[in-house]
């Protein structure tokens, strides 16, 4: 395995190449950015992509496509296994697809390219017979990736801001307002809204749901909890309410989601 540094320079070594990573242990790097685009598809667990200011969550059956130049880094909360696959990157202006990152489903056709592709490894140079079948799976990807997993969780650097997420974060499953979340925090509700809206783009309110939407997407991924009970678990009193929340922010109902997952 390469160190961090000779990883980031073997990546982008040869502009015109398609460089193939394919690794078994949990594997992280710092945040970074490279000169090719990157796809990215895990198997098993749940990884999330850390962008500058969003975080994305990866579930099954779903990969992540990252621009070129745009800083990241993955973060995996056990180990999977992850194929990531960088391409070059001078026919990207092509399609507006490969200069916006995002979170797609993966359908039957690509999750086969994609299990095919792991018997190379490093750079595979035009003219490699393996460098026509690795392109094939670029050229696919803005026809099959139509609608993005619509699930962003902002991000902030602000330092005022870190003790108020963490608390946040620390409990998810409480009947958390603002008034309380203003108490614990000491912190008045007034600068924690403007905190809110200048930091993170978005309300309180709307970030407490996203990011309980997302430990849902966790539960759905990790147990084999029901929906009422992950309902329940996220302190919703019904799974309608629930289920009409997670709808209003992926424009899909979870019972469907789920079974998407399990395919």
């Amino acid at each position: 395995m390469l160190d961090t540094r000779e990883f980031l320079i073997a990546i982008d070594r040869i502009p015109e190449s398609v460089y193939v990573m394919y690794e078994q242990n949990e594997f992280r790097l710092p945040q970074h950015s490279h000169n090719k685009g990157q796809l990215i598809y895990i198997e098993g667990g749940v990884a999330y992509i850390h962008l500058v200011e969003k975080t994305l969550i990866i579930p099954a059956r779903h990969y992540v496509w990252i621009p070129k130049g745009m800083k990241h880094f993955v973060e995996m909360h056990r180990s999977v296994v992850i194929i990531s696959i960088y391409f070059y990157a001078d026919d990207d202006d092509d399609h507006p697809f490969f200069n916006k990152g995002g979170i797609y489903p993966i359908n039957t056709l690509l999750m086969q390219m994609l299990a095919y592709s792991v018997r190379w490894e490093g750079d595979v140079l035009p003219g490699d017979k393996a460098f026509t079948f690795l392109a094939g799976i670029k050229n696919i990807l803005p026809d099959i990736s139509r609608k993005a997993l619509p699930i962003a969780l902002p991000t902030t650097e602000n330092e005022r801001m870190q003790p108020v997420i963490n608390y946040i974060g620390n409990h998810i499953f409480e009947p958390l307002t603002l008034a309380a979340l203003s108490r614990e925090t000491g912190f008045s509700e007034r600068t924690l809204t403007r905190l809110f809206k200048e930091t993170m783009k978005i309300s309180f309110l709307q970030y407490f749901k996203l990011l309980r939407m997302v430990k849902a997407i966790e539960m759905m991924l990790q147990t084999d909890k029901s929906m009422s009970e992950i309902a329940y678990t996220l302190g919703y009193n019904n799974v309608s309410a629930f289920s009409n929340i997670f709808y209003q922010l992926t424009r899909i109902r979870p019972s469907e989601f789920a079974k998407q997952l399990q395919l």
